[in-house]
């Protein structure tokens, strides 16, 4: 309760010193941009280092194995 009345009693008195046509996001906005900036940047260079050690040759299938009886045999 008492926060709310301390915010509602100082909005007022920083009414009079903000210019609404020069607000810029600030010191927090460049911490919060630059914080997710390093964190995209960390996980590009994970992403590349586990992308470096995806094997990408498929690996042959066997042969089947042949058997006497024709497939159709098999069936009934």
């Amino acid at each position: 309760m008492y926060a709310t009345q301390a915010l509602t009693h100082l909005v007022p008195l920083a009414a009079d010193e903000l210019d609404k046509n020069k607000v810029t996001p600030g010191v927090l906005g460049f911490i919060v941009f630059a914080a997710l900036a390093v964190g995209v940047w960390a996980l590009m260079k994970s992403m590349n280092r586990h992308m470096g050690r995806v094997n990408f040759e498929e690996t042959p299938e066997p042969a089947p194995e042949e058997s006497p009886e024709p497939v159709s045999a098999k069936r009934k």
